[in-house]
C-alpha cells in the first residue's frame, strides 16, 4: 500500500489531481464551522442533546455542519435528494429516459436538470426551517432579515459543496459527491470513538475495558468485512456468442459474462428505510413537539432508533421489524428501476448472444428476473444486518454514536469506488495499483 501510494505520488497529474481534492475538502471542512449569521449555535447543541438520534443521522452525513447550524448545514443533501428524483422520473418520462440514453450530451443535459432541482430543493428546504426556526425562537430576531439571511446562507451554502462535489469529480480523484459525503462521515468518528472510549473503556478495569474494546472492535470489523463482500459479491451469468462470417473473416463465438452485484442497489434502500422512518421524528422535534404519552407519541418512540432494543421498553423494538421491512422492500423496487433485464435480454438477441441453456428473447429475461429476485434478496437481508448492527449495540449497552452501518456502508463503498479509479489511472501508467496488492 505504501509503495502504491509513493507510486501515485511519482505522477505529476496524479498528485496534482489528489492535491485539488485534499484542497476541496478544507474547504468543506472550514465551511462546516461557518455559522449562519443571526442563529444561536447553543441552541442547536441543546436541541441535539435532548434529540436522542432523531437528528444524529442527519449530523453525521453533514459532518456536524447541521449541529453547528452553519452554512453548509443542507450540505449535499438535496443533490442526493435531486438525483434519487431524476432516477425516478427516467421511470415515468420517456423523454427523460430518451435523453438518459443519449450519450455524453443527454449526460450533460441530465446534470443540467439535477443542479436546478438542487437548488430548488436547498431553497424549499431552507425557507422552511427558517420559519420554523424563528417561530420557535432558534434565530436570534425573528423578522424579514433574518429568515432571509438563513434562507440565503443554507441554499448557497448547499449550492457551493454542489460545485465543489462536481469539481473534484472533474479535476480530482473522481467521485467528488460521494468523497464530500465520505468526509462529512469521517469527521464525525474521532468524537463517537472517544464517547464509546470514555463510556465503556475509562475508569474500569485493566480486564474489563479491554473486554469492552476488543468487543467494540469486533463489531466495527465485523460490520466492515460484511459490506466489503457485499460491495464486492457478484453472480455473474454466461453468455455465448454465436460465430458469423464478416467478408472472409470469421468473427463472434466469444464467451463473456453478466454481472449482476448482490447488493445492486447499494446504501440507497437504507437511506430510503431511514429518511421515511425519522422525517416524522425530526419534524416534531424541530417544532418541539415530543408526542406525548398517546397513541401517535408512542408511534413517534417506536419511529426512534434510540428507543429500539432497549431492555426496558422492547415493545418499541417493533419500529426495528418495520426497518428492516423497508429496506428489503426500497431495495427490490430500486433495483427494479434500474435494473431492466427484458432490455437486457433484447440486446443479448440483436447482438447473436444467449444464455447456455436459455432460449433467447422472454425466456432469458425470465431467467435474469428470477436470479435478480434471488441475489436481491440475499443483498438486502446483509444491508439490514449491516444497518441493524450498531443499532442494538447502542441500544442494548445504551452506546451513544453518530455513525452506524448505513455510514459505513457509505465509506466503504466510496473508498472502494475511489481506489478502483485512482488504481485504473495508475495502470494506464503502468503501475501496480491498490487492488493488485
Amino acid at each position: 500500500m505504501l509503495e502504491t501510494l509513493r507510486n501515485a505520488f511519482k505522477i505529476k497529474d496524479l498528485r496534482k489531481r489528489i492535491g485539488f481534492t485534499f484542497l476541496m475538502l478544507i474547504v468543506v471542512r472550514i465551511g462546516s464551522q461557518l455559522p449562519i449569521p443571526g442563529v444561536d449555535p447553543d441552541v442547536f447543541s441543546q436541541l441535539f442533546a435532548g434529540s436522542g438520534d432523531a437528528l444524529n443521522f442527519f449530523d453525521a452525513i453533514t459532518g456536524g455542519s447541521f449541529e453547528n447550524m452553519s452554512v453548509f448545514a443542507l450540505n449535499i443533501t438535496p443533490y442526493i435528494t435531486s438525483s434519487i428524483i431524476m432516477q425516478l422520473l427516467t421511470i415515468a418520462f420517456p423523454k427523460l429516459e430518451e435523453m438518459q440514453r443519449d450519450g455524453e450530451q443527454g449526460r450533460k443535459k441530465m446534470n443540467k436538470i439535477t443542479r436546478y432541482v438542487t437548488v430548488g430543493l436547498a431553497l424549499i428546504q431552507s425557507i422552511a426551517m427558517a420559519i420554523g426556526f424563528g417561530r420557535n425562537g432558534y434565530l436570534t430576531e425573528y423578522n424579514a432579515l433574518y429568515v432571509i439571511m438563513t434562507v440565503v446562507s443554507l441554499t448557497a451554502g448547499s449550492a457551493v459543496l454542489m460545485w465543489i462535489g462536481e469539481r473534484i469529480t472533474e479535476k480530482g480523484i473522481g467521485n467528488g459527491i460521494s468523497i464530500v459525503l465520505v468526509i462529512n462521515i469521517i469527521s464525525r468518528i474521532p468524537s463517537d470513538l472517544t464517547s464509546l472510549y470514555e463510556q465503556f473503556i475509562a475508569g474500569r478495569t485493566v480486564a474489563k475495558g479491554t473486554l469492552a474494546a476488543v468487543v467494540i472492535a469486533a463489531i466495527i470489523i465485523a460490520v466492515v468485512v460484511l459490506v466489503v463482500f457485499l460491495q464486492g459479491a457478484e453472480r455473474r451469468i454466461p453468455v455465448q456468442y454465436s460465430k458469423k462470417i464478416q467478408g472472409r473473416k470469421q468473427v463472434g463465438g466469444s464467451a463473456t459474462v453478466i454481472p449482476m452485484k448482490v447488493n445492486t442497489a447499494g446504501v440507497i434502500p437504507v437511506i430510503f428505510a431511514q429518511s421515511l422512518m425519522q422525517t416524522p421524528v425530526i419534524i416534531c422535534t424541530l417544532f418541539g413537539k415530543t408526542g406525548g404519552t398517546g397513541f401517535w407519541g408512542k408511534v413517534l418512540r417506536g419511529l426512534s432508533q434510540s428507543n429500539w432494543f432497549d431492555p426496558a421498553n422492547w415493545i418499541y423494538t417493533i419500529g426495528a421489524a418495520v426497518y428492516i421491512l423497508l429496506i428489503i422492500g426500497f431495495a427490490y423496487f430500486y433495483t427494479s428501476i434500474t435494473f431492466n433485464p427484458l432490455e437486457i435480454a433484447e440486446n443479448l438477441k440483436r447482438q447473436g448472444g444467449s444464455i447456455p441453456g436459455i432460449r433467447s428473447g422472454k425466456p432469458t429475461s425470465d431467467y435474469l428476473q428470477s436470479v435478480l429476485n434471488y441475489i436481491i434478496f440475499i443483498g438486502a437481508i446483509g444491508l439490514s444486518v449491516v444497518a441493524i448492527l450498531p443499532i442494538v449495540f447502542n441500544g442494548l449497552f445504551n452506546a451513544d454514536v453518530s455513525f452506524g452501518g448505513t455510514s459505513i456502508i457509505i465509506i466503504v463503498g466510496v473508498v472502494i469506488e475511489t481506489l478502483k479509479q485512482v488504481e485504473s489511472q495508475m495502470l494506464v501508467r503502468n503501475y501496480k495499483g491498490f487492488l493488485n496488492d
